[in-house]
């Protein structure tokens, strides 16, 4: 397995494209065009190939960079979390060295965090679902951070054998200064769920890069939820590489002031008659509470027959609260059974106020109701009933502190 990046040595990348982190160390006569689309994007395996994000870049320009700097060197001790099986503690295999595999058998870093997280995690948590197996009870990491002035980098690999299914859910909790890497590799025919939650404490910062492949009739749900955190960038990438393989990616937030919530979410076509399915919901409260969600789907050359829809929508609880949400759509094929995208972003409808005020129900109930109701279409996907009731209830605990503002 190699353990080095393909990214090319120049600014310029094989399809005439130039990244503008690195286009700022081009010789002046090179002609410099931004990166356009996700698929376009350098990957690396060294930090260095990346440079230190000045906030113009296409990947970093909607980010609190400030904020996020301590991520951008590699941590030390790395001791600014734990992780504890809560449940299905059996499934952990052997750790994983740069090297060792299946580590680096998908990933491959996409900017400065996850190239840092790389080689910080020095032994990557192993999950393995076994061949043919059934999981019915969810394997559930804890992994809590230890103060908000301790790093760390993280690199898990979870992996579901041919013909598996099981759920994983990764709880982050407590605060810390973390960068982490997840990658995911669903084989023929598995059925796997992946859940994300983070009810980090306020002045925790968190940058995450997701990576999944699914390969052959299989199957991935990803969810990611998103309740605390100071800053928290979360960004999955989805590769539909197998004939018939399905994918379907989730994603809850609610934002307080002061609060910055991100997704870049990505989800390619690769094999053919694949399906795919994005769905983010996100409500904000408070003059500074931010979120970023940006969508990009590529159907590629051999994506034939792909059925593909991404939606993001946004409720603004107060004002100052801001949204920023841009889907993106690339296909490369003429050759599909439908593709869509959409975007919403608005406050309270005011005939759903209008229409529950008239039947007697006092303006601060309604509001509830109406962010409950748009909210619990994500958790409601989730199987897992104790998890589903908990998210519910977080919900609820949200709005109770600040819907009647």
């Amino acid at each position: 397995m190699a353990t080095d990046t393909t990214a090319p040595d120049t600014a310029q990348d094989q399809h005439g494209h130039m990244d503008p982190a690195r286009a700022l160390v081009a010789p002046q006569d090179e002609v410099t065009v931004p990166v356009q689309t996700r698929s376009e994007r350098p990957r690396s395996f060294d930090p260095n190939e990346f440079g230190t994000p000045t906030g113009r870049e296409v990947n970093w320009k909607h980010t609190p960079i400030s904020r996020l700097a301590p991520l951008f060197a590699q941590s030390t001790d790395n001791d600014g979390v734990t992780y504890t099986f809560t449940s299905g503690a059996e499934f952990r295999a052997a750790g994983l060295a740069a090297g060792d595999s299946p580590r680096g058998e998908f990933f491959v870093p996409e900017d400065i965090t996850a190239a840092v997280a790389w080689h910080g995690a020095t032994e990557a948590l192993h999950i393995m679902l076994p061949r043919e197996a059934e999981v019915a009870d969810p394997i559930v990491v804890d992994i809590v951070g230890q103060g908000s002035d301790k790093r760390a980098d993280g690199h898990l690999v979870i992996e579901a054998e041919p013909m598996s299914k099981g759920t994983v859910v990764l709880q982050h909790t407590g605060s810390a200064q973390y960068a982490q890497n997840v990658e995911i590799i669903a084989r023929d025919g598995s059925d796997l769920t992946v859940i994300s939650v983070q009810k980090w404490d306020d002045d925790a910062i968190h940058a995450s890069a997701h990576q999944a492949r699914v390969d052959r009739d299989a199957s991935l749900t990803h969810f990611v939820i998103t309740f605390g955190g100071g800053v928290v960038r979360v960004n999955p990438n989805l590769e539909l590489s197998g004939q018939g393989s399905e994918g379907r990616l989730f994603g809850l937030s609610y934002a307080d002031a002061g609060q910055h919530f991100e997704s870049q979410v990505y989800m390619f076509h690769k094999g053919a008659e694949t399906t795919g399915d994005v769905l983010y919901k996100g409500a904000l409260q408070g003059e500074t509470a931010r979120s970023v969600w940006i969508g990009d789907v590529l159907i590629g050359e051999g994506g034939t027959a792909t059925e593909s829809y991404e939606a993001n929508r946004n409720l603004l609880l107060t004002s100052g609260a801001r949204a920023d949400s841009i889907p993106n759509l690339e296909i490369k094929t003429g050759d599909i059974r439908g593709a869509g995208h959409a975007s919403a972003t608005g406050r309270f409808d005011d005939e759903q106020l209008f229409y529950l005020r008239s039947r007697g129900i006092s303006e601060v109930e309604a509001r509830r109701v109406i962010v409950l109701g748009f909210l619990t279409e994500i958790p409601q996907r989730i199987r897992i009933e104790e998890l589903r009731e908990t998210l519910i209830d977080d919900i609820e605990r949200e709005i109770a502190e600040g819907v009647g503002t």
